[in-house]
């Protein structure tokens, strides 16, 4: 990445922002080929009784939505803080993953989905108290797990982070979030053994996102012009639209399967998602691309001022060229970019106008006009 930064310094940032699919026959589609859309909520083999850690904040309204339609009984577990309005029919445990699990115990669940632990002292706890509670635990992690992103087309057996390749004390109070994922992971993995189900998402997009980690970039091709696009129309991206994680967690749980899976999407260049964004929008805008020097010395940073991107350098190599070969074998799908773009920017417009004022991720447009005027000063002399 540029000015050297190194790959635990990229984790502790995307950490930040990230915080960060349906089994069926796969056609052996190419790796570069069109997405497909996902498969649509229809009833399941039989219907589950499932317990959800967390569900009221991102993914977990999608994934709630998507269970229900597949007839599955559902609990949520959560402090009752986030969107507490939200599904009212729906019954609700309220405690603290901070040693606050009494509301769990002495119940029993055929699965429990893990959304929202990147803290290990989290899940021994609730693995420990639901070990005979629910049959199968998934356990929901990210590729920042992955210790080394030089490689590009990194499996599901690729190292994962350790004390040692963290380069992290056992003693330390706070650890780093690709470590804590990796941690998770081998909790689940020890507990549970052929119950637990791991599955690494990407970067995950789509309505709700209340990072605007790819919000910003339909809300910004929609408002045409000159928009400064970063490092080179090559330069790998890979997303996931939260509701193709979520129906593929709920299918792979209703198949009772195990394993370790990559979800995120097929890997295209950035020019590819920017022009398809503009084309689902119908957008008038131009992309003026200026290379990740410029880029870093004018201290506009990948992933949070310019997101979705990461410079592609030989130590990013692998970020945005996971193989999903597995989750695909699995039955991951994928809705299509335009739905995608469309819908997100669709979900953001409706959102209050103090909320629409400020985004999350990416640059102000007088920060971004500061910056392209900077480029084609730079260009013309």
């Amino acid at each position: 990445m540029s000015r050297s930064t190194s790959r635990r310094e990229f984790v502790k940032r995307s950490a930040v922002l990230a915080g960060a699919v349906g089994l069926g026959a796969w056609r052996g589609r190419p790796l570069d080929a069109e997405p497909e859309a996902g498969a649509g909520p229809g009833p399941a083999p039989r219907p589950l009784r499932i317990l959800i850690l967390g569900g009221t904040g991102f993914i977990g309204p999608h994934e709630v939505d998507y269970a229900r339609a597949r007839g599955h009984h559902l609990t949520l577990f959560n402090r009752g803080k986030t969107h507490p309005g939200l599904f009212p029919n729906i019954e609700q445990l309220h405690g603290d993953r901070n040693g606050g699990l009494e509301s769990l115990k002495g119940k029993r669940w055929d699965v429990c989905i893990d959304n929202s632990a990147s803290n290990i002292e989290w899940v021994r706890s609730s693995a420990a108290l639901l070990k005979d509670a629910v049959h199968r635990y998934l356990y929901v992690s990210s590729i920042s797990a992955y210790s080394d992103m030089s490689t590009p087309g990194m499996d599901e057996d690729a190292p994962t982070f350790t004390y040692e390749s963290a380069g992290v004390s056992r003693d330390a109070k706070k650890l780093p979030y690709g470590l804590q994922k990796a941690l998770c992971e081998r909790e689940t993995r020890r507990v549970f053994g052929a119950r637990g189900t791991v599955v690494r998402p990407g970067l995950i997009v789509g309505p709700r996102d209340p990072t605007d980690r790819f919000t910003y970039w339909p809300v910004r091709v929609h408002r045409g012009g000159d928009v400064l696009a970063p490092g080179t129309p090559a330069d790998p991206t890979q997303i996931i639209d939260a509701r193709d994680l979520t129906g593929f967690m709920i299918r792979l749980v209703e198949n009772d399967a195990g394993g370790t899976f990559n979800a995120t999407g097929h890997s295209r260049g950035m020019a590819d998602l920017l022009k398809g964004i503009r084309a689902a929008e119908d957008a008038d805008c131009t992309f003026t691309w200026a290379d990740a020097a410029f880029l870093a010395a004018h201290d506009v940073k990948p992933w949070s001022d310019m997101p979705v991107w990461v410079p592609d350098t030989r130590e990013t190599a692998g970020f945005a060229r996971v193989d999903i070969r597995r989750a695909i074998g699995a039955g991951l799908t994928f809705l299509p970019l335009a739905k995608t773009a469309r819908d997100t920017l669709a979900w953001f417009q409706a959102q209050p106008a103090e909320r629409r004022a400020h985004l999350r991720s990416g640059l102000t447009p007088e920060r971004e006009a500061e910056v392209l005027k900077a480029w084609k000063s730079r260009a013309e002399g």
